[in-house]
């Protein structure tokens, strides 16, 4: 049971040090999170990281990690829920109907900013 627990810390560890690395006013997807920490069926593993990372240290910039097509679908786990897309808004990402406008633009890829 420890080495389960270790493992899923290990992973999260290393999603969490790669949303660190998203700079400002970008944002990335849940699979590309995945892929870049080699685990490309994994962007679900993401999605539970982030929803668990409210309150941890260094701070994990969560709100910059989207669906595959700019969707703000975490947004519910952020209170309130309108939380996400003001934090986005406040790095001058554009959001229409919970979606980034130019998501291809704003689009950070860790495997080739962190040449992974």
């Amino acid at each position: 049971m420890t080495e389960v627990k270790k493992d899923k810390e290990s992973i999260y560890d290393a999603i969490y040090d790669v949303v660190r690395s998203i700079p400002k006013g970008r944002v990335t997807s849940y699979g590309a999170v995945a892929a870049a920490i080699g685990a490309a069926s994994g962007a679900r593993v993401v999605g539970y990281a982030m929803n668990r990372c409210h309150g941890i240290k260094p701070k994990v910039p969560a709100h910059r990690v989207l669906n595959r097509n700019g969707l703000l679908t975490g947004k519910f786990h952020f209170s309130p829920p309108e939380k996400m897309q003001e934090l986005l808004e406040k790095e001058g990402i554009k959001i229409v109907d919970d979606k980034v406008q130019n998501f291809e633009t704003v689009f950070w890829d860790p495997t080739i900013e962190l040449a992974i």
